[in-house]
């Protein structure tokens, strides 16, 4: 079990060995995640930009300074002003399952967002058997608002997610 500080920050160079976990580990990201940092491409995408751009970001989770996974938000909007929507995510290694890590580090990354940009409304996907994601979607303050049929693929074979949003003001 780890439990302990959580926080985020960017990424550092001696973090990239998390990522490729990521993608070389078939557990490292767990039955339904997906990191979008892969490989080479993580390294690349590092070196342009440490990961963080206006269209798509990600930082380090952390629980007592370790990294313990990553925190995505990339630009979804839907003709408001721009940067007023963000669809996030939280991907973490298998030893910070089940902890209460996730939900805090959605908390975080909701705190910071509309904190630091006009970001108006968050939004979340999920798995439709992913009980345990959406669980903490919906402790975090997401709600649910419906459901995507067939839209995505895992395991030989198209999948259900549900959508979650949370927005400044509501």
């Amino acid at each position: 079990m780890k439990t302990g500080h959580i926080a985020l920050r960017g990424f550092a160079e001696a973090d990239l060995p998390v990522l490729d976990r990521f993608s070389t580990d078939p557990d490292g990201a767990g039955t339904f995640q997906w990191t979008r940092f892969t490989g080479p491409q993580a390294r690349r995408r590092f070196a342009e930009d440490g990961f963080l751009s206006p269209a798509s970001s990600a930082v380090a989770v952390t629980v007592d300074s370790v990294v313990a996974g990553m925190a995505t938000w990339e630009a979804a909007d839907r003709g408001g002003p721009a940067g007023g929507c963000f669809r996030v995510g939280v991907a973490l290694l298998p030893d910070y399952h089940g902890h209460g890590t996730d939900a805090k580090a959605y908390q975080l990354l909701v705190d910071q967002l509309f904190r630091h940009t006009r970001a108006h409304r968050l939004e979340a996907f999920v798995d439709s058997e992913d009980l345990a994601g959406q669980h903490t979607l919906e402790k975090v303050g997401f709600h649910r608002e419906g459901l995507l049929c067939q839209v995505t693929w895992r395991d030989g074979g198209y999948r259900d997610e549900v959508v979650y949003a949370i927005l400044r003001e509501g």
